[in-house]
């Protein structure tokens, strides 16, 4: 009888016992990691026994490779998905900051929007300038009368929630629009839900920024997020005109709206709205959200009564700022909304070239804006008075516009791109008000900047309201840009700049000693 065995020191041994004729030598050989008996009648069957053995030990190897070796694929895939997409180990408050900055792309993509739709809607719909001006002012009843309100809000329920609740609203009555066209009050309604939704953005935004962002991100969160307004002033020139002429005004619409919707649905994701909430947990909330809802009354309710709203009015650096906002407002709401129909109609640029140069303003804005703010700085830092560089920057931001629109009406035979060159440059030099107007409310009183800042954006709205109708009706009335568009707007520069110089002020005022 043969026996056969492997043993663990990689020596393979056969040994026969004594049997008469029998001359099988001893066979050795080098195999790994088995420990058997084997009997084997004959030479043959050791050698098909032994082959067989070796292919099973180095198939087991085989196994063992590609075992080791998916398991590090594995590691390695694990690791890859871990980091995609690529934001996600971001910190939340930078999510969150950066989908607010692309809500307000959104926001002026929805908002210049029917700047540009309104010429092939007033063909279609037979409207005159009258009905057009209407139609975009509709927009800036909401905007006017949400803002204050939208601040209320935001305390209550929190920033995050108001504009979500905001940018769906705003879409919704987007993608609304081509449905409402052909019937004038349901138009008009869409169009101030537009406002009313964008309306409680800017203080949503704010109390988002200052629940989430430490103080030493906070000036660039800001700007972060509200640089939003000029990019998506920007890509809304640009994209509305190819969609119009491809696939007709309607599709401007569709388009931008469902852009909106469908970042209120990934909101949701950034914010945790894949929460899952019990019975029990949800009734716990809605009592802690009850309290919240008292308490934040009483505070606001208590905090309304302590803003000393007589001191205020009493102030003649106050009134300065209320006039010089709406003066500013008026050029901006109603070059914001005519600008297009005045390059395409007296300028005889098609849409899109009329588009493509009513970019031009809000891109210029942005190096006019850093250049002013450096300036402003460095005079401050060299010792002289902040109320001379607010005086100078608002005086720059007012008469240069004045100055450029004066040149664009006269009747001086300019060519179309000379004529949209002086306007750029007019318009994007206005951004020094922002060196100017919009640093004096922080100026004269830290505590109060929040408040005062309302009260001067609400009545700087109204321009929108009736500026924008009322360029309509004198352009139907005296058929002449000049008239209509740019004298109005000439005249509240003139005279803003008379009443700012006179009466405007940052000396830092404690007008609760004056209440």
């Amino acid at each position: 009888m043969a026996n056969f065995t492997l043993r663990p020191n990689n020596s393979c041994f056969f040994t026969q016992t004594h049997r008469p004729h029998s001359h099988t030598p001893l066979i050795q050989t080098s195999f790994q990691r088995f420990h058997f008996h084997l009997s084997a009648p004959s030479n043959l069957r050791l050698r098909t026994v032994c082959k067989s053995t070796q292919q099973n030990v180095e198939e087991a190897q085989r196994v063992s490779e590609a075992k080791a070796k998916a398991l590090t694929d594995l590691d390695d895939l694990q690791n890859l998905s871990g980091n995609w997409p690529p934001w996600k180990n971001l910190p939340s408050r930078y999510k969150i900051i950066g989908t607010t900055s692309l809500a307000f792309v959104i926001c002026n993509m929805d908002k210049v929007n029917l700047s540009i739709a309104i010429i092939p809607m007033s063909h279609q719909f037979g409207w005159n300038s009258s009905t057009a001006g209407l139609v975009q002012s509709s927009f800036f009843w909401g905007y006017a009368l949400s803002q204050l309100p939208g601040g209320w809000l935001a305390k209550i329920f929190g920033g995050r929630k108001v504009l979500q609740v905001g940018v769906l609203i705003w879409s919704v009555a987007t993608a609304c629009v081509p449905f409402l066209a052909g019937y004038m009050p349901g138009l008009a309604l869409s169009r101030i839900l537009v406002g009313i939704g964008e309306g409680v953005s800017p203080s949503a935004a704010t109390d988002l920024i200052a629940r989430l962002i430490p103080l030493e991100e906070r000036s660039r969160a800001v700007a972060f997020v509200f640089g939003g307004l000029s990019v998506g002033s920007v890509l809304g020139l640009l994209f509305a005109p190819p969609l119009i002429q491809n696939l007709g005004w309607e599709s401007v619409f569709y388009a931008f709206g469902l852009l909106g919707i469908a970042w209120f649905l990934g909101f949701q994701v950034i914010d945790g709205g894949e929460t899952q909430f019990t019975a029990e947990s949800l009734s716990s909330s809605r009592g802690t959200m009850t309290r919240s809802w008292k308490t934040s009354l009483k505070e606001l309710n208590g905090s309304l009564k302590d803003v000393p709203w007589k001191a205020f009015f009493q102030s003649r650096a106050v009134w300065a700022m209320i006039y010089a906002h709406f003066c500013g407002s008026w050029g901006h709401y109603t070059c914001l909304s005519w600008l297009p129909t005045y390059f395409s109609e007296a300028l005889n640029l098609n849409l899109t070239e009329a588009a493509w140069v009513s970019i031009l303003p809000p891109m210029a804005s942005v190096f006019v804006t850093s250049i002013a703010a450096q300036l402003a700085d460095s005079l401050i830092s060299r010792g002289v008075e902040t109320t001379t560089v607010r005086k100078i920057c608002q005086s720059i931001g007012f008469l240069s516009p004045a100055l450029c629109m004066t040149l664009s009406s006269l009747d001086l035979g300019l060519p179309p791109w000379e004529v949209v060159g002086i306007l750029t440059a007019g318009l994007a030099l206005s951004s020094f008000a922002l060196s100017g107007l919009y640093c004096t409310h922080q100026d004269i009183s830290p505590e109060y900047a929040s408040v005062l800042l309302g009260i001067t954006n609400t009545v700087g709205a109204v321009p929108g309201i009736v500026g924008v109708a009322l360029t309509g009706y004198l352009l139907d009335s005296t058929h002449s840009w000049s008239m209509s568009l740019f004298a109005p707007s000439i005249f509240f520069y003139l005279t803003g700049t008379v009443v700012w110089l006179v009466f405007a002020s940052s000396k830092p005022q404690s007008f609760s000693e004056q209440d």
